[in-house]
């Protein structure tokens, strides 16, 4: 299922970034970058639709043959990006959900660490072994 999780904080600088096969880690860092420019646009969409009420979940944002890429965007502007690989077929969006909520959830956790500054990379040991967890237990489903 997801082969990558990224975190890319409030000015587009990767604060995260963790994938099954090292190898492939540059490449799928370039996607990374890739879906930044579609939040942005996903972002200026929501803000032009007036709502008041922002979805953070922002769905599918980059897809190729080999991957799909989602993307969640906190109200503090840190996107977390979730790449998957396209082969599985059988991932509903609200298992994507959940997996979002499960990082997001952990990100907060990471914030309100008091040796934590908000915009540096993420070097917790905790943070890391979630991340490790949800990527092999999302490996180990499909």
């Amino acid at each position: 299922m997801a082969v990558c999780i990224g975190f890319i904080g409030k000015e587009n600088s990767p604060l995260f970034l963790r994938c099954i096969n090292p190898s492939q880690e540059l490449q799928f860092h370039y996607i990374m970058h890739t879906c930044i420019d579609f939040v942005e646009e996903k972002i200026i969409q929501s803000n032009k639709s007036g709502s008041d009420v922002r979805e953070l979940y922002l769905g599918l944002l980059y897809s190729s043959e080999e991957v799909k890429a989602y993307g969640f965007v906190t109200n503090t502007k840190v996107k977390i990006v979730i790449i998957i690989d396209s082969t599985n077929s059988l991932l509903r969006d609200n298992e994507i959900r959940a997996i979002f909520r499960k990082l997001h959830n952990a990100y907060t956790e990471l914030v309100c660490n008091p040796f934590y500054t908000p915009g540096d990379p993420i070097t917790a040991k905790s943070f890391s072994i979630l991340v490790d967890e949800l990527l092999a237990s999302s490996s180990s489903s499909s």
